[in-house]
């Protein structure tokens, strides 16, 4: 089994990529699923969670509610690190389970890790390979206020929060550029897969 990191700045088009990576065969354990499992209700980081950031974060249901945490934290990057202190370990500790259940069902699997925070998280030193997902600050900006309906404000404040795509780079084993088409980011995909299939 081959364990690759896939990760880049947010609205690079990481999702889009692994996507394509999924419909290529590898097997995808997504950070930000396990990371909203993580803080469901009767979770232990639920629990803490709210113990640390109050009530305020409920929606009526109960449920934390994600858009008032994300408006409290890229606000205040010392609130972000206590958010991360309390759901990072519990994914890490989902996707290492997962991990080893594919080992036994498919040896011969290329599991994806997707995370957002890959190289700031550490996890990249998990990892068999690491693929960056890039494109230019401008598109990312763009792309972002584009599909959330941030204000650029906000929008910068998201991109902020993560290491600078420019330098996410320098972790790369593959860099997947996705400024240009779709048609040329799926090629460079395939290219990448073919690859990583002769390391299992």
């Amino acid at each position: 089994m081959l364990k690759v990191g896939l990760t880049g700045g947010i609205a690079s088009g990481k999702s889009v990529v692994c996507a394509m990576f999924r419909d290529l065969g590898a097997h995808i354990i997504d950070a930000d699923v396990l990371a909203r499992e993580a803080i469901e209700p009767g979770r232990p980081a639920y629990v803490e969670t709210v113990r640390t950031f109050g009530k305020r974060i409920l929606g009526p249901d109960g449920h934390i509610d994600r858009k008032a945490l994300a408006d409290i934290i890229f606000a205040d990057t010392g609130k972000r690190r206590l958010l991360e202190h309390i759901v990072h370990p519990r994914v890490f500790e989902e996707e290492a389970k997962i991990a080893a259940s594919l080992e036994l069902s498919d040896p011969g699997a290329v599991v994806v890790f997707d995370a957002a925070l890959l190289i700031e998280s550490g996890a990249h030193e998990r990892m068999d390979r690491v693929v960056v997902v890039w494109c230019r600050p401008e598109t990312q900006l763009d792309r972002l206020i584009d599909k959330s309906g941030l204000t650029e404000k906000e929008a910068l404040q998201r991109i902020e929060a993560q290491l600078p795509i420019d330098e996410k780079r320098a972790f790369a084993d593959y860099v997947v550029d996705n400024d240009g088409s779709m048609e040329d980011t799926r090629r460079q995909v395939e290219a990448v897969f073919r690859e990583l299939k002769q390391y299992v």
